[in-house]
């Protein structure tokens, strides 16, 4: 609540109504961070990419780099940026969302018979490229997450209408109203809801609010006034030709790019945006799995960037343990807990600690440290230095 880079803004986590720090990690191909950088909690993406632009020019030189990035971090504004830095070769790999997929159909600048799982390519004039493809898989899940979202609403439907019954002076308005609602809030495609053959346009408020305006004032209020009184029922009916056109770029994805073909196949190019899921799984580690990057114990802004730049480091020892231990079929978090049983014996001589002997690891230990390549001394000098684990800050916290 006190950090000086807190404040409220989009929570990707769904926790509304806590303050956020953003941070976020500049990647190397392969997922390894090279840099962190820490903005107000209240700072969207888009603001956060140039910084990237200038940090990489400024600070790692180097020859011409592809900037990769999803469809809310690099949009029209940021290629803007990466256009005008004329001192270096900036390129970039991005996404485009379903408007403008509908869109370029509509001009034929991209065809449906294009989305395939197989990768396909559109060149434009002014030499961008397209890369297309439709994921099954993800078809699926979409198709299965409206029909799931479509039972919500019937259910809800079923709700009203059992207490409509039960409630003979319900207003059948208020219930028609909790039902659009649900509706709009889930983003489902276009449905009626009917009140014994009447559609939910023609409810009361509606046409109240018309009536004002026209010179057949009442009757408007004797039509409102009917359904008011003989509508207890209400019912959806799909638009059958809207659903169908809602689900027609389902598991359906365009990436955009200004690399030459030359550069870059559209099956690199398709690749080198997949690998966004290895920066995704570096913000998940570091959130919650090993790191706890969060909740923050510092207040200064220099200290948070200070605490996230050591969760960085950390990151970088959770992936390459995760390298090392790959073929023993085993997880970081089972690794470090195995390691957790190698204790230190500590040989103390008149009141004062002299050095911590180390005993033979066994042999699961041992097989953990070898694929680490870890040589484990077999003692270690005490030089009276006090380890704060998270046990003992509670009790140092307290204290001071």
């Amino acid at each position: 609540m006190c950090n000086e880079l807190a404040a409220f803004g989009y929570n990707r986590d769904g926790k509304s109504g806590k303050m956020q720090v953003v941070y976020g990690m500049l990647c190397d191909p392969t997922g390894v961070p090279v840099s962190a950088s820490v903005f107000e909690g209240n700072t969207k993406d888009t603001k956060t990419f140039g910084p990237q632009i200038y940090k990489v020019a400024q600070r790692f030189g180097g020859g011409a780099v592809t900037f990769v990035g999803d469809r809310g971090m690099i949009k029209g504004p940021q290629i803007e940026e990466l256009q005008a830095e004329k001192d270096h070769e900036f390129h970039y790999i991005t996404t485009i969302t379903k408007p403008q997929i509908e869109t370029l159909l509509k001009q034929g600048v991209v065809q449906m018979e294009l989305f395939e799982q197989q990768v396909a390519e559109v060149i434009t004039d002014e030499g961008l490229r397209y890369v297309l493809r439709r994921n099954p898989t993800r078809a699926e899940q979409m198709s299965e997450t409206r029909q799931s979202k479509y039972a919500a609403v019937e259910q809800l439907v079923n709700e009203q209408n059992a207490y409509l019954a039960e409630h003979p002076r319900a207003s059948v308005t208020v219930a028609r109203r909790k039902v659009e609602a649900k509706w709009k809030k889930l983003c489902l495609p276009a449905v009626d809801v009917i009140v014994d053959g009447e559609k939910a346009g023609d409810k009361a408020e509606e046409v109240k609010a018309e009536k004002v305006k026209t010179d057949d004032a009442e009757a408007d209020d004797a039509k409102a006034d009917e359904v008011k009184a003989d509508s207890r029922t209400i019912l959806l009916s799909k638009h059958q030709e809207a659903w169908e056109e809602s689900a027609k770029l389902d598991g359906c994805y365009c990436l955009k790019t200004d690399l030459m073909i030359e550069t870059a196949s559209k099956e690199v190019i398709h690749d080198r945006y997949k690998d966004l899921s290895l920066v995704e799984w570096a913000f998940r580690t570091s959130k919650t799995v090993h790191l706890e990057a969060r909740p923050f114990y510092v207040r200064l802004a220099a200290r948070t960037r200070g605490h996230l730049f050591v969760v960085m480091l950390g990151y970088l020892l959770v992936q390459e343990l995760s390298r090392c231990w790959r073929s023993l079929d085993i997880t970081v978090e089972e690794g470090l807990d195995e390691l957790k049983t190698l204790c230190t014996t500590q040989v103390v001589v008149k009141g004062k600690s002299l050095l911590h002997n180390v005993p033979q690891p066994r042999d699961t230990v041992a097989q953990l440290l070898g694929a680490a390549q870890v040589d484990m001394p077999r003692r270690i000098a005490s030089r009276g230095v006090q380890v704060s684990t998270r046990k003992k800050l509670v009790e140092e916290r307290k204290t001071a």
